[in-house]
């Protein structure tokens, strides 16, 4: 029997709204809007997009961001009841985010501990807030540009007795789904996993997610 291993995304997916888009939107100059686009349209890649972005915000607005998020933040509804669903049946479940270590832990505190989160970093030393990367791709990711790299991460972590499962939201979890044994997808990852015939199941809230689980690894035992 394969065992299942779930790389779960964290803006949009786990939170109702992508975190990165709403700072943007509240702290954000009128650039971030048209790097977004630059980056939803994959005219630049994730990792120099999203370094360009909070390279608009200075460094001293760190507080009131984080303020911002926890109150600004809503956890998809039934994502409680799936972290206990995963515990109790042993599945590994990682966080797998392009999102910003110093509001994506806070959020995520309540609920943890988890498997492992990987997620990008700030440096909040210069004037302006600076991003680095440690989960960057291996030599056998595509793109060479993910920021934090959800192929490389899963191919560290699993192996051929795995069944993974892949649940996100954004282009951010694209290369991701295309490598995957199964795909939860909502929003703008359906769409991109229907225009390259990626097989996927559509999912609105956690309680989704652990039913469309349940059927996958019912078919797999």
């Amino acid at each position: 029997m394969m065992k299942p291993i779930i790389f779960c995304d964290f803006d949009g997916t786990i939170t109702n709204n992508d975190n990165i888009v709403q700072i943007m939107e509240k702290f954000g100059p009128y650039e971030a809007g048209q790097l977004k686009k630059e980056i939803l349209g994959q005219k630049i890649s994730i990792q120099e997009g999203v370094r360009k972005l909070f390279a608009l915000l200075p460094s001293d607005k760190k507080e009131e961001i984080i303020s911002f998020v926890l109150k600004d933040a809503e956890i998809r509804e039934g994502f409680s009841q799936f972290v206990t669903y995963t515990r109790e049946r042993n599945i590994p479940l990682y966080i797998v985010s392009g999102g910003i270590d110093f509001f994506l832990h806070p959020v995520l505190e309540p609920y943890g501990p988890f498997e492992k989160i990987f997620c990008n970093e700030a440096d909040f030393t210069g004037k302006t807030i600076h991003i680095n990367y440690p989960h960057t791709c291996d030599n056998q990711c595509a793109s060479q540009g993910c920021g934090c790299c959800k192929p490389s991460i899963i191919r560290s972590l699993s192996s051929d007795e795995h069944y993974n499962i892949v649940i996100g939201d954004s282009i951010t979890d694209l290369e991701a789904a295309k490598m995957a044994d199964a795909v939860l997808a909502r929003d703008f990852l359906i769409q991109k996993c229907e225009e390259e015939g990626i097989p996927y199941k559509p999912f609105e809230n956690f309680l989704d997610c652990i039913q469309h689980i349940d059927e996958l690894t019912g078919a797999k035992s």
